[in-house]
């Protein structure tokens, strides 16, 4: 499937709804605290959301029941709201979809609650700098397996590895689209599609301790790491415009 070259004012569009979901987590983060459950940060995200024009594109999505992942300690990502309460010292993935006007933003951030240990505080520090360093590497030309290495060569090098079976994602018009990005090289990274002006897509790196196998627990949606350990994980959605990419969900 060919991956879509986005015009401008498709672009805008993808921003404003990303704009929502950087505007919502922004929000969650400065209201969340021990004490709350996640059932309760979920309804004031979808809320908060709504109230900006956006729907939220998670809730059924797949058969999702809420419209925030909220992916606690050892869960990564697909962490089902339930009625969990917050603790200090617990660390605490969102992820937020949004749709506006037929077009769909997408951004996670992994929060502290409260004072977190020094190694909680390195974890966390490893996905959201290697968001940063891969989208600050981005260039028209470079293959998406090239990206998929320096996501992979900068988890690595700080100690960590990343989670796998799952990746980062086209999006446009649909929540998850072509091409599939991983945290992980498969192959060689001179192989595959190229990356193009205005292309949309969304890095998010998924960051384990010491195994990157994934495991399901009973709900069939958290995913966490076989090693039980706790993780973290970043994500933001960027457009290639002007031969550089733009970050399309900062709030």
């Amino acid at each position: 499937m060919a991956i879509a070259l986005r015009k401008p004012n498709e672009i805008e569009k993808l921003a404003r709804a990303g704009s929502i979901v950087g505007k919502t987590l922004q929000h969650l983060q400065s209201i969340i605290k021990s004490g709350m459950t996640l059932k309760e940060i979920d309804i004031i995200g979808e809320a908060y959301l709504r109230n900006l024009g956006a729907e939220p594109s998670f809730k059924g999505l797949y058969g999702f029941s809420g419209s925030v992942c909220t992916s606690l300690n050892e869960v990564c990502i697909h962490g089902v709201p339930n009625d969990i309460v917050l603790k200090e010292g617990d660390i605490l993935g969102l992820d937020i979809g949004t749709k506006l006007d037929g077009y769909y933003g997408d951004a996670a951030i992994t929060i502290p609650i409260g004072t977190i240990s020094a190694q909680d505080e390195v974890l966390i520090a490893c996905s959201r700098d290697a968001l940063y360093h891969a989208i600050e590497n981005i260039k028209v030309g470079m293959r998406f397996k090239e990206l998929t290495k320096v996501l992979e060569d900068f988890i690595t090098s700080r100690g960590f590895v990343p989670l796998r079976d799952y990746c980062g994602h086209g999006i446009g018009t649909k929540p998850h689209d072509e091409p599939n990005i991983p945290n992980y090289l498969e192959g060689k990274a001179k192989q595959g599609p190229k990356i193009k002006n205005g292309m949309v897509f969304c890095l998010e790196p998924m960051v384990c301790q010491k195994s990157g196998n994934p495991a399901l627990l009973e709900d069939k949606w958290s995913v966490v790491s076989e090693d039980g350990l706790k993780t973290s994980h970043y994500e933001h959605q960027v457009a290639v415009v002007d031969s550089r990419a733009v970050i399309l969900t900062e709030a």
